[in-house]
């Protein structure tokens, strides 16, 4: 047998009606129901509304023909006026399903099969309790339990259990399997595709998640496409991009963010997903093998997660994936599915993922994800949380593979996430956006400027990468993300066309004018106070410099905008992300000793700046002895409790059930770690006065410093490591 995707087009269909598409797509399915229906067994089935009339005509069809159960239909249409009864015209649906109900169970012969089209309407629940027509309704089917039914239900909406518990099997039937789209298409339809043969693969993915009724009525539409050539350029893909927009549901829409030319910087993201996702899947596209494209389907992630601080282009990078796939996008927010209410969260659920696969290829965007999925153990409330974990597990394992349906998910704490979620065959990959360095920047201010149309200099955009390297929001530690930059390219936007000149260039004032809208306004140092945080923050930037195993330096200022804080040393992003070595803290606990140690050298005395700096050596080096088994002395115990407690101070006295003299010593061995750090703080320091001395005057100069500067300053000496880690030095 043929491997190959092409099907001669002479060997499709040339007519069909609806009865005949669904009977063609769907007749394995109506094979296995008809069977239960024959064993007197009752069927529930799950399909879209315009699919239910069909199925039941087409099993009514089956049982006339070779004989079997009278299927009667529940249907809630209104009746012809009644004169003895006038309160009939004014039923609701539901009052006149249930009429309907009453007397066909009433009047059911035993070897009867009752239908009703609208289940789900008739059971549908009030809240956290059923409605008193799904009670009565409930009632009358559980008083008949010799009775079949044959119920069908909208994949949207949420069937009470007690209701659902009255059919013995549940059958969904959504979307199309692949191998039954050539029977759907007739040949005049296929040839718009091509001359000879048609390849329904390339079809499939806008048509996977329609039944096979809105499918037809899809396909249909190529007819009125007249004197059409296939063989011109760009034909076919204007057929893809009409039926593109027939499958569209709602407001849905296909986002247009390219991945390369719309986003900035973030190469090794980029490269990630491209490698991992679109490659894969523009090899998809372009086999002509069934089982090449089947293998590259069994490799493909359902969904992934991008984690990092807020800002940072997560949403973004999931629309850019969807532009490359075609794809609509759905942006769910966590807060807005949860409900104080029994089962609405997951009936929201529900119906997001029913509208992405009727709407295919698509991605469901989570944004703050964490807000229900959060790991368990962590939940609040009224334990909804867990139940939506369970119901987005469920929907995600329901995916048919060859469905073009990805789920992406945002948070800024990866470590946050349920467990469950990141297992293999779910969120299977995992993407750190983190703040934009150095080249980051540039290129995301580059493709504003162009965007924008400004003109700005190359030292002018060197400064307002600079400027951009620091807090954002200092006095909640945020610093300048991808929508930081992007306000700021505004505000500069907004001041070209007040000026009214369309020549104007951007300089540095205006860069800094842009930022100090957004920026708390920075205190004002006397002589003497920025003398000694210079020393204080020289310090602390040499040390992060010379030592092998800190991140290095990216930013140096004696101009805060942190309330608390009158200069910072701003370091590049580590280069392991997820753990640290024993070198690693180590050097951390140094780089936070420099600024006292540098005050206590070179000025004689130290001052209050020192507070949060002994606080986070302190918890490091407690970290290390009490948790991580980093201490000789003590060896690899844990001596402290591993709950998660947020508050460093009450982390800190968390400590587990020791002795007294236990206790003593772990004191005794994190006292030691920090004076080991401290004496080889100070020895650095010496060994480097003078580098020290020229950090301290520059600083005095500009104010802010970056790594360039400090480079110039060792002569362009590099003192880090490369990727593979040396053993640790003795103290």
């Amino acid at each position: 047998m043929s491997d190959s995707l092409n099907i001669p087009i002479d060997s499709l269909p040339s007519h069909l009606t609806y009865d005949e598409a669904v009977e063609v797509v769907y007749r394995e399915d109506l094979d296995w129901i008809e069977e239960k229906l024959r064993s007197r067994l009752s069927v529930l089935i799950e399909c879209d509304k315009q699919l239910s009339n069909y199925l039941y005509k087409a099993l009514r069809k089956r049982f006339k023909t070779s004989g079997g159960p009278r299927l009667r239909l529940l249907s809630g249409h209104p009746r012809a006026p009644d004169p003895e009864n006038p309160m009939q015209s004014n039923a609701t649906l539901t009052q006149r399903l249930l009429d309907e109900l009453r007397e066909a169970i009433y009047g059911a012969r035993d070897d009867g099969v009752l239908a009703i089209t609208h289940l789900d309407i008739l059971t549908t629940t009030t809240r956290s309790s059923l409605g008193m027509e799904a009670r009565e309704a409930a009632a009358i089917m559980y008083e008949n339990p010799d009775l079949v039914f044959l119920g069908f239900c909208d994949p949207g909406f949420e069937i009470p259990s007690v209701i659902e518990k009255v059919f013995a099997v549940k059958y969904d039937i959504m979307g199309i399997a692949r191998d039954k789209l050539p029977g759907l298409i007739l040949q005049r339809e296929a040839r718009k595709f091509g001359v000879e043969t048609f390849n329904p693969y390339k079809l499939y993915k806008y048509l996977s998640g329609l039944n096979a009724v809105r499918a037809r009525q899809v396909l249909a539409q190529l007819e009125s496409r007249v004197d059409f050539d296939p063989a011109a350029a760009g034909s076919v893909d204007a057929i893809y991009r009409d039926i593109r927009k027939l499958t569209l549901i709602g407001d849905l829409e296909v986002p247009r963010v390219d991945l390369h030319t719309e986003i900035g910087g973030y190469t090794k993201v980029k490269e990630k997903i491209q490698t991992e996702i679109l490659d894969l899947l523009l090899m998809k596209e372009g086999s002509e093998s069934a089982d090449h494209v089947k293998s590259i389907e069994e490799i493909v992630p359902k969904g992934m997660i991008f984690w990092g601080p807020p800002g940072t282009g997560k949403t973004f990078f999931a629309k850019a994936i969807a532009t490359a796939l075609n794809a609509t996008v759905s942006i769910v927010s966590g807060p807005e599915l949860k409900s104080k209410w029994v089962g609405e969260s997951e009936e929201n659920l529900r119906r997001v993922f029913a509208q992405a696969r009727k709407s295919a290829p698509s991605i469901i965007i989570f944004d703050e994800l964490d807000s229900f999925a959060s790991a368990r153990g962590t939940y609040t409330g009224s334990g909804v949380e867990h139940s939506m974990v369970n119901q987005l597990l469920t929907e995600m394992d329901g995916f048919r593979k060859e469905e073009l349906v990805f789920v992406v998910g945002t948070t800024n704490f990866e470590e946050s996430l349920d467990p469950a979620l990141m297992r293999p065959g779910r969120f299977e990959l995992s993407i750190n956006i983190p703040y934009p360095d150095k080249d980051d920047r540039k290129a995301i201010i580059e493709i504003y400027l162009k965007k924008f149309g400004l003109n700005m200099a190359e030292d002018v955009v060197e400064y307002a990468v600079q400027e951009t390297g620091g807090f954002a929001d200092a006095s909640r530690g945020i610093r300048f993300s991808g929508d930081h930059i992007y306000a700021m390219l505004r505000a500069l936007k907004r001041e070209h066309l007040r000026r009214g000149s369309l020549e104007m260039e951007v300089n540095k004032e205006d860069v800094e004018l842009a930022i100090g809208r957004r920026k708390p306004k920075m205190r004002k140092l006397n002589e003497e106070e920025a003398h000694i945080v210079a020393v204080h923050e020289a310090g602390h930037a040499l040390l992060a410099y010379v030592l092998p195993h800190c991140p290095t330096v990216e930013r140096v200022t004696i101009q805060s905008e942190h309330e608390a804080a009158l200069g910072y040393v701003l370091h590049a992003m580590a280069r392991n992300q997820h753990m640290l070595s024993q070198s690693e803290l180590l050097d951390n606990i140094c780089v936070a000793l420099g600024g006292r140690e540098a005050e206590d050298i070179f000025l004689g005395e130290i001052t209050t700046g020192c507070t949060n700096d002994l606080h986070q050596a302190t918890s490091v080096a407690s970290l290390m002895v009490e948790e991580l088994g980093m201490s000789d002395e003590l060896g690899v115990r844990v001596y402290r409790s591993q709950e998660q407690v947020t508050n460093e101070v009450v982390r800190a006295l968390k400590r587990r059930d020791i002795a007294e003299s236990t206790a003593a010593r772990v004191d005794s061995e994190v006292y030691e770690i920090l004076e080991k750090q401290r004496k080889r703080c100070r020895e650095t320091l010496n060994q480097y006065a003078e580098h020290h001395g020229k950090i301290v005057a520059t600083l005095h100069e500009k104010k802010t410093i970056g790594l360039e500067e400090i480079k110039e300053i060792f002569d362009g000496k590099e003192f880090k490591i490369g990727p593979k880690k040396t053993a640790p030095e003795a103290d």
